[in-house]
């Protein structure tokens, strides 16, 4: 194709999207509403699926020690226990300093409640702090870190807790969250699609003269997609700026609004620069798609004459 052909596909598809006023209107009001609506709920969707990340990951296996459990048992257990293969991290906690952590976890309450209980009035246990690979395995690892104890004498392990019962609903219940997460965002994207090709449609009808027009003199079936596929390209990125600009503009002033605090339920909202690349490619796309699609796919109707 000659540049001076490309350039009047340019000049022909950007002097439709101006002059076609309201339909152009319609045309962008459409998209952005839809890709409004799909924006925000994949914001909230990605979001959710981060925070349940977040959440299953704070999941972690204490192993509690007996109170005469010698150092040479403590320093067997934990080479036995950093042996499994889904053990990623192991953390021995001294009562010493496990209760410590209890005071700064209760506050001031907790200083005078715990007053007294230091040194051989320690009621706490030595324990291991256990990070598995996969949240997910964590009930298979303390089964085997309980194993442990089986022939040993004296024992070594108080309790192996993990939350059992509670790990097992919470990972239930993020995967439902996720998959419905999904569901809603994919049936919105139909839907987002649907609307904005239908009103494309309606925007071409109005201009079927025109194309007709141009086939009867002559114009070949390429000659006349060319300007609609630009002015379509044109009308689906206008009508994708707008609700990412929106969007992540909310979004960057939620992150700094000094009210928000999810501090107290040790989870925070995705970053805003983990956020933004995402969003803007996934929403320019879908815009400029299927601005593309519902040109070509519309004009094609009238290309027979």
């Amino acid at each position: 194709m000659k540049i001076s052909t490309i350039s009047r596909h340019l000049r022909e598809g950007t002097k439709n999207v101006v002059r076609n006023g309201w339909m152009t209107f319609a045309s962008i009001s459409s998209i952005a509403i839809s890709l409004f609506i799909l924006g925000i709920f994949v914001l909230i969707t990605l979001n959710v699926n981060d925070i349940a990340g977040q959440i299953e990951k704070q999941v972690e296996i204490n192993v509690y020690l007996e109170v005469n459990t010698s150092q040479v048992q403590i320093n067997a257990l934990e080479s036995q226990i950093q042996a499994i293969h889904e053990v990623k991290t192991i953390k021995f906690v001294s009562k010493e300093e496990g209760l410590v952590y209890l005071r700064q976890k209760l506050g001031e309450s907790g200083k005078a409640l715990l007053d007294g209980f230091e040194g051989e009035n320690n009621p706490l246990n030595d324990a291991f702090t256990i990070e598995v690979d996969d949240p997910r395995n964590v009930a298979v690892v303390a089964d085997q870190i309980s194993a442990l104890n089986i022939g040993k004498d004296p024992k070594p392990i108080y309790k192996v807790n993990y939350g059992k019962g509670t790990v097992e609903a919470l990972f239930k219940v993020t995967q439902i969250v996720r998959w419905v997460g999904i569901g809603i965002v994919i049936l919105l994207s139909f839907t987002a699609v649907f609307l904005i090709a239908n009103t494309i449609k309606i925007t071409i009808l109005a201009r079927r003269k025109e194309i007709s027009i141009m086939k009867l003199v002559g114009a070949t079936n390429s000659f006349i997609r060319w300007p609609f596929f630009i002015e379509g390209a044109l009308l689906g990125f206008i009508g994708s700026v707008i609700p990412t600009a929106i969007i992540l503009g909310g979004y960057w002033k939620l992150l700094n609004t000094s009210s928000l605090n999810l501090n107290l339920l040790m989870v925070e909202l995705t970053p805003f620069g983990e956020i933004a690349p995402t969003m803007t490619a996934l929403l320019l796309g879908i815009g400029m798609v299927i601005g593309i699609w519902g040109s070509l796919i519309s004009v094609r109707k009238f290309l027979r004459v």
